[in-house]
């Protein structure tokens, strides 16, 4: 039988009390502190719309964004409308982030455009995808590729959307698979010392676990980002018909989506309410670690689950190799001009440009372009480039 948690009887009645005569904690990222790279008086909060509801709707309206609906959560080769696809996961994060975020009296502005805008730099085929892109570039450049730091280069230089520094950072330091039992902001007051952050990452792998969100509401996503796939991957398992509910363990918080859900939100809040800190009791984080562990065993390392394979990665070996050549040799009828970097310079955004696009290093130019792709399109550019290439992918189908 389903198990929910609910907020204690004292906590609930000291929230109602609070809300009521507004005595709560104000520990919430305040409108006035947004900061942004370029002074630009549309960006100012007004009336109608908050500093950072502007930076939600510069995200939603990114050329980029609509590209979601068609890259991997975690199954990539099935065929099914019912299994998440990272367009959701992101709306999924922002709703149970801004759940806690209003439980608390955060900046829920805040919450929901770092939560929309973290995955916008992630890769075809989900973290197999990434992890084929890093190995490519680092093996040509010595730099490193990581999607929360590639999500914001899309949205502070392929376009300059004149983002907060709170929302970039949270985006930046968003990596749900360093979980903690508490999150600890840390302050961080200008764009000088993020952009030394954000150029570590290229250079050291490991510092990119090291990054923290200066807000509370930075705090919030991170966790409900691991929240939010926790119980869903298992969902979308049964989805699929790979596995069952009864091949999971409940741990404490549930086997089923909606528990692992509720009974982690309830938690968080009830240990986090008027404290400058994100934090779950013991138990709770004991059975998440648990959980994603077993997760790992039976969804993501399971030889059975049909994930996106090597072949993938001898793809877009492939493509990488012939964008680059012909990218260094001026071949204007190649994709990578017609379908990328044309396409960026006809954008709104070019005007706002530091330097001209085609002035970027042609590896990075490669790997923007690559990572801009959803599935279908990286499958459709390898066929059309490679129409005798080995190499296939086969995907289970909707009768399969």
């Amino acid at each position: 039988m389903a198990y929910y948690e609910n907020l204690s009887d004292e906590l609930q009645e000291k929230m109602q009390r609070e809300t009521a005569d507004g005595s709560f904690a104000a520990l919430g990222c305040d409108e006035r502190s947004a900061l942004r790279r370029k002074d630009n008086p549309h960006d100012y909060a007004t009336a109608l719309r908050g500093a950072f509801v502007r930076d939600v709707d510069k995200i939603l309206n990114c050329p980029y964004y609509n590209r979601y609906s068609d890259k991997t959560q975690v199954f990539s080769l099935y065929k099914n409308d019912d299994i998440t696809h990272r367009s959701l996961h992101v709306q999924l994060v922002s709703r149970i982030a801004r759940t806690i975020g209003k439980a608390l009296h955060l900046n829920a502005d805040l919450i929901e455009a770092i939560a929309l805008g973290h995955d916008v730099g992630h890769t075809p085929f989900g973290h197999a995808g990434e992890r084929f892109l890093d190995s490519l570039y680092r093996e040509r450049t010595d730099r490193r590729f990581a999607h929360n730091i590639h999500s914001v280069r899309v949205l502070d230089k392929i376009f300059p959307l004149n983002l907060s520094l709170q929302t970039l950072n949270g985006i930046a330091a968003h990596n749900g698979e360093m979980e903690l039992n508490a999150y600890h902001p840390q302050p961080l007051h200008d764009f000088a010392r993020f952009d030394e952050q954000i150029e570590r990452c290229y250079i050291d792998g490991e510092y990119v676990k090291k990054l923290v969100p200066c807000t509370l509401e930075g705090c919030v996503m991170r966790i409900c980002d691991i929240i939010a796939y926790l119980g869903k991957d298992r969902h979308d398992a049964e989805r699929g018909n790979i596995l069952r509910t009864e091949d999971f363990s409940d741990y404490g918080i549930g086997k089923i989506n909606s528990e692992i859900v509720n009974n982690l939100m309830v938690n968080i809040i009830e240990h986090s309410y008027g404290k400058p800190y994100i934090q779950m009791d013991g138990a709770h984080f004991d059975a998440l670690q648990k959980g994603k562990r077993e997760n790992y065993a039976q969804i993501y390392g399971n030889a059975s689950v049909k994930h996106a394979d090597q072949t993938i990665g001898l793809m877009m070996a492939e493509l990488y190799d012939q964008l680059l050549f012909d990218l260094k040799n001026g071949r204007r009828a190649s994709p990578i001009f017609a379908h990328h970097i044309d396409y960026l310079r006809n954008s709104y955004y070019a005007p706002k440009w530091d330097m001209p696009y085609e002035e970027t290093e042609h590896n990075q130019i490669v790997v923007d372009y690559i990572a801009s792709m959803t599935d279908d399109y990286f499958i459709e550019l390898h066929r059309y480039l490679f129409p005798d290439s080995p190499h296939k992918i086969d995907y289970i189908g909707y009768f399969d």
